[in-house]
């Protein structure tokens, strides 16, 4: 397995229950996958460097993980389909192998 990292961030007015359910779907998408979350880092409501979608900013996610390339393809998708994700981004981390 090789290690990534994924940040994302969702609109800052959705419910808390909103929130937790896309932070659920990103856990199971990793575990069918058979990867493992490794940390996950609440950053909170930053300011975005220009407006996406008529906002201003963002409350942001960090979460480092292990899984095999083919099923970061999957959780890939899985983030483009949901709508509370404005913007994400998954990186492979070579320093943490």
């Amino acid at each position: 397995m090789k290690a990534y990292e994924l940040l994302f961030f969702v609109a800052p007015s959705i419910n808390e229950d909103s929130r937790a359910a896309v932070m659920k779907r990103i856990e199971t998408t990793i575990a069918e996958g058979k990867g493992t979350v490794d940390n996950i880092d609440v950053w909170g409501k930053r300011k975005l460097a220009y407006e996406i979608n008529g906002l201003t900013d963002g409350d942001y996610t960090l979460i480092d993980f292990h899984a095999n390339p083919e099923n970061v393809a999957e959780l890939d998708r899985v983030l483009r389909i949901t709508d509370a994700v404005v913007r994400h981004m998954i990186v492979k981390r070579t320093d943490r192998d």
